[in-house]
């Protein structure tokens, strides 16, 4: 946490990849660069404007001129750059390093990861140097693979033959030999006094390396290289193929000096980071820096130290193909990795010696069944047993060798012709084991599937007997039981009838079970015994209302309301008037009159009363009773007589006292109105050919379901102002309606006998 804590603060504090984006563009000015570096502004224009000399303990200060400042700007950047990269590697380090002392000397494992030989179009200082590390892990790997080939050789009492092998030894001492060495000669050009180039030093190399079998240029090569070869490059022949480097820019990169007054700004910076990447006890060092080829090769050699005391184990990578494609393999591709990685070189090192080795107890334990005497097993000395066994497969003596406790096979075809005689020797073993291994499954199978049966049958046979007694005595004392309760069953409940009592319960509750009644017209139900006479009757309720309940819960809106109205009529009209049998399985209408049958005017004066029910009716006249056609219009209220587009008459219901109507099967009905109502003329004589239906709409809209009378004989109405008049009803065998020569009104009706 201390690590992000710090590197979270030096970031906050401007990060320093701007900086050194500013100081390397030259596009930030001295009080910027003192934010973000935390040094004085003063101390920073000085450092990077002179440069402090110390001469036989004297200080001199001199200008620098602009190529110099540039110089001095950019290894300041670089400085900071790497030592601040430096400091962030070495707190990740301490990060992972163990805290607890008594795990310090466990087994660590490292991990190195490089890519191996760069070979560009281009190739300069950095692929140099990395060619030059990979040089130098060849190395390694060659002197280690051959070290652990002569110790296991030794350790086993075999004799050592040399490996011959190509020796990149010649070419780690081209780069790194001192005085003669291409780092010492770079070093030696960057550090001399004078006007050293880029070109200088290819100069200095081809006098000093000329003649070396290792080192071209192009003025040493012959006519052929030169047509691939410029005149700024030398060819290095490493050991994984001939890589061309492009000296342009070897002395810039490679002389990395900080001057010291600028080191002494850095010591005297606020910034927690770069104080710990700048030490001041590197003031005290009056040494010349060293370049970074020369610091390169240093952690190099630091790097073999560490390796040349590990046990390593390679890991090699190969990339198929360029595209990220599954199942596909550039061969080219593939050629030129294996090549510059030097897999090629290992596996020559690899098949010079002993192509196989294995201990005797596991090579003995793989092939022993090639040979009668050693299979299946083998009680002497393993090597004895090694020994006959490769006598007998026909080994020739070149082609192995015995060792203290491991066999070497030379040749891969030795290995190889053993493997295929294993191969075919292990249908007949395996043909063997599996008839024996069949024949003892079998046989074990039978006897537990025997011996499990017979348990089975004597477990089942004694289950079976104690079920069968058990049954006998629940029988036995069930049959005692009902005989007994029987003998007592007109007695008060005591322990003899319990039984058959609940038993005679039970048996009448599951048979209503099976025989409720199917709806609510299905009067049937099972007679029920003397002690459940009151429960019966509360669940032939209960039931009774259930289904009704869920009649009604199936009924829609619509037929609720139709029979609603039924309901009305019926209350009304039943027993009560002759034609009402016949009117029951017809259902009542919303209206008798469509839009287009009522005249628009008429429909335009009821304004905004909206129209409930029309029905087409005859009225008869008070006086004359002449009749005439006309249209009921029934509102939320009042009811409407309408003459085509006119309205001859409106009855208000709070005006309208009450309905008279016959018993008989006519459709002449009376509105009685009040007399106190100056508006109106009397009372409506009307006839209808839907009578119930329109009386039942008339006492629903009106509120008069009590008010409608149903006389016999005659019914009184007011014809005006203290006038009656008086309709006679008589039974007849067909409708007639006219004025008698009483002056009445005369009906005759038939009488029908539906009722």
């Amino acid at each position: 946490m201390q690590l992000f804590g710090d590197l979270n603060a030096f970031i906050h504090n401007k990060q320093p990849a701007q900086t050194l984006l500013l100081m390397l563009n030259g596009l930030t000015s001295v009080c910027l660069l003192e934010e973000l570096l935390g040094v004085n502004g003063t101390v920073l224009t000085e450092a990077l404007t002179h440069k402090k000399i110390i001469a036989k303990g004297e200080e001199l200060v001199s200008p620098l001129n602009l190529e110099q400042a540039s110089s001095a700007r950019d290894a300041l950047s670089k400085a900071v750059y790497g030592r601040t990269f430096t400091w962030l590697v070495n707190k990740i380090n301490a990060s992972l390093a163990y805290k607890d002392e008594s795990l310090k000397n466990s087994s660590v494992i490292g991990l190195l990861d490089i890519y191996g030989f760069e070979v560009f179009q281009h190739n300069s200082f950095e692929q140099f140097c990395i060619n030059y590390c990979n040089e130098k892990l060849q190395q390694l790997f060659i002197e280690l693979t051959l070290k652990s080939e002569q110790e296991e050789y030794e350790a086993e009492g075999i004799t050592w033959e040399p490996v011959q092998y190509f020796n990149n030894k010649i070419i780690c001492d081209l780069v790194e030999e001192k005085f003669k060495g291409i780092i010492s000669i770079l070093d030696e050009e960057c550090l001399r006094p004078g006007d050293a180039s880029d070109f200088t030093f290819l100069e200095k190399l081809e006098n000093t390396l000329g003649g070396h079998p290792h080192f071209v240029t192009h003025k040493l090569a012959d006519g052929k290289t030169r047509k691939v070869m410029g005149r700024d490059e030398f060819r290095l022949l490493h050991y994984a193929g001939e890589v061309n480097y492009n000296v342009n820019g070897f002395l810039d990169k490679n002389n990395d000096l900080l001057f010291r007054n600028l080191k002494e700004a850095m010591c005297m910076s606020e910034n927690k980071i770069l104080t710990q990447c700048f030490d001041r006890d590197e003031l005290s060092d009056k040494k010349r820096p060293d370049t970074a080829a020369t610091q390169f090769k240093a952690s190099l050699a630091k790097l073999m130290e560490i390796l040349m005391s590990k046990e390593p184990s390679y890991v090699r990578c190969i990339k198929p193909n360029d595209s990220k494609q599954a199942g596909r393999f550039d061969e080219v591709l593939i050629r030129h990795q294996v090549k510059y990685l030097g897999l090629m070189e290992n596996l020559r090192v690899r098949r010079a010696g002993f192509a196989y080795r294995r201990r005797y107890e596991i090579f003995l334990q793989r092939y022993k069944s090639l040979c009668p005497e050693t299979w299946p097993n083998w009680n002497g000395k393993l090597s004895d047993g090694v020994s006959t066994l490769v006598k007998h497969l026909g080994y020739k003596p070149e082609e192995y060798k015995l060792g203290r406790s491991k066999i070497f096979i030379r040749f891969p075809k030795t290995l190889f012709a053993t493997e295929d005689a294993l191969e075919t020797r292990k249908h007949g073993l395996a043909t063997k084991l599996q008839a024996g291994w069949k024949g003892y499954s079998q046989k074990t199978k039978y006897q537990k599937l025997r011996s499990s049966a017979v348990a089975i049958q004597a477990w089942w046979r004694g289950i079976l007997a104690r079920r069968k007694a058990q049954r006998r005595r629940q029988a036995a004392n069930t049959i005692r039981r009902f005989i007994k309760g029987f003998i007592y069953r007109h007695k008060e409940r005591c322990p003899e009838n319990e039984y058959f009592l609940d038993y005679v319960r039970y048996s009448f509750l599951m048979n209503l079970r099976k025989n409720l009644p199917k709806n609510v017209l299905d009067k049937n139900w099972p007679a029920p015994p003397a002690a459940l006479v009151e429960a019966s009757e509360l669940l032939r309720k209960m039931c009774m209302q259930n289904m009704v309940w869920s009649y009604c819960k199936k009924i829609s809106s619509e037929w609720k309301h139709q029979m609603e109205q039924k309901m009305i009529a019926s209350e009304i009209f039943k027993d009560k008037k002759d034609n009402y049998p016949q009117s029951v399985p017809k259902l009542f209408v919303g209206t008798r009159l469509n839009g287009e049958d009522i005249n628009p005017k008429a429909v335009q004066a009821l304004g905004t009363e909206k129209m409930k029910y029309a029905v087409p009716v005859t009225k008869y006249d008070r006086k004359g009773y002449k009749p005439r056609s006309r249209q009921l219009l029934l509102t939320a209220n009042s009811a409407i007589i309408v003459e085509e587009g006119k309205l001859k008459q409106c009855i208000d219901y709070a005006a309208l006292k009450d309905i008279s109507v016959s018993s008989l099967s006519d459709g002449l009905f009376v509105l009685h109105v009040s007399s106190e109502d100056n508006k109106q003329k009397g009372d409506v004589v009307l006839q209808c050919d839907h009578v119930i239906e329109t009386l039942t709409k008339i006492a629903i809209c009106a509120d008069k379901i009590n008010s409608i009378n149903i006389n016999q004989g005659s019914i009184k109405y007011t014809v005006g102002r203290g006038k009656e008049g008086i309709i006679d009803f008589t039974p007849g065998s067909e409708l007639l309606v006219a004025k008698a020569k009483n002056g009445h009104l005369s009906v005759t009706a038939p009488r029908l006998n539906s009722r």
